[in-house]
């Protein structure tokens, strides 16, 4: 499972979508890469408990939009869960904590920085929709790959599985 984004950025030209880089990672893991899921949430992350701890992840990436809410919405509990389920990785346009230990966890966990206020329980999420941030377009199904790099998105796997 070895990439570079820097690579598949000279390989695929235009045909990638790079994101702007505004994320950090606090994965335990320098890279991941899967099919794309999303999930549009304020300041209530309980959908996206629901989804990482209920949903097989099945290699697949998490790609989590938060609207502008400043507390933290991924920490130690929900990375157990990812990777208790078989998620590759989850991508957060918004803040994450626990991060001394979500270092040690074996999936990967990019986010604009960090907030040590947990999230409120008072909203609706959105699931399985296109979501736009960073000068990326996150369709669901589309593949996305990150890396000390960057974070990139094509349309389909371009990476062999068996490595």
């Amino acid at each position: 499972m070895q990439f570079s984004t820097a690579d598949l950025c000279d390989m695929h030209g235009t045909r990638i979508q790079i994101a702007r880089p505004i994320f950090r990672s606090y994965g335990g893991v320098e890279h991941a890469f899967g099919p794309i899921r999303t999930i549009r949430i304020d300041e209530d992350n309980s959908e996206l408990v629901r989804m990482l701890r209920d949903e097989a992840g099945e290699g697949a990436i998490a790609v989590v939009d938060v609207g502008g809410a400043h507390c933290a919405v991924v920490g130690d509990t929900l990375m157990g869960y990812a990777e208790k389920n078989g998620w590759a990785g989850i991508v957060v346009n918004g803040y994450v904590r626990d991060t001394r230990i979500t270092c040690q966890i074996p999936v990967g966990l990019w986010a604009l920085g960090t907030y040590p206020r947990k999230s409120s329980k008072k909203a609706e999420a959105q699931r399985d929709l296109e979501l736009s941030f960073a000068g990326v377009t996150f369709r669901p199904g589309e593949f996305l790959y990150a890396d000390q790099d960057g974070i990139v998105v094509m349309e389909k796997n371009v990476v062999p599985l068996d490595g």
